[in-house]
């Protein structure tokens, strides 16, 4: 590491601490005795999205939670709530390793902790999500998600 001061890369680690996701180290240069911290933070490599449209995109958080702030506008869901909503979708398609993540699969990971976290924001998140022309896909959603869930075996034996 190179002293901001001097530009000499002899500088001593005097102080390492966690900081969240990073880690702060205070430095001194040994050659004129400057103090100052750097961050240290793991480098990974984000996803790129593939629209339905063909075209890709880098991986962008911000655009994903606002569009779940959007959602739960009103509702009584706190923002600590939707942080954590939106670190479990991040983590859930990003750990995968794929270079590539469909937005279909996005909006799928976000409408189904969604819909375990409040009725009304999965409901406006699909409307946008699924593209709703007129009020009969809002009440298809809300039938679909009145109906109780039923388990993988059972829509096996149903569908054949």
């Amino acid at each position: 590491m190179q002293c901001p001061e001097c530009g000499d890369s002899k500088t001593r680690v005097m102080d390492s601490r966690e900081v969240g996701s990073s880690v702060r180290r205070r430095r001194r240069c040994e050659s004129h005795g400057h103090r100052f911290v750097t961050y240290e933070v793991v480098e990974t490599t984000r996803p790129l999205v593939v629209k339905q449209d063909g075209a890709r995109q880098e991986w962008d958080r911000n655009k994903l939670l606002a569009g779940v702030r959007l959602a739960c506008t009103k509702r009584p869901i706190s923002s600590a709530r939707i942080e954590d909503l939106v670190n479990a979708v991040e983590s859930e398609l990003t750990s995968t390793g794929r270079q590539e993540i469909e937005s279909k699969d996005i909006g799928e990971a976000v409408m189904k902790k969604l819909r375990t976290l409040d009725d009304v924001a999965y409901i406006r998140f699909a409307s946008v999500y699924r593209r709703f022309r007129d009020a009969g896909g809002f009440l298809e959603e809300v039938e679909r998600i009145k109906r109780p869930a039923r388990a993988p075996d059972e829509q096996v034996r149903l569908e054949l």
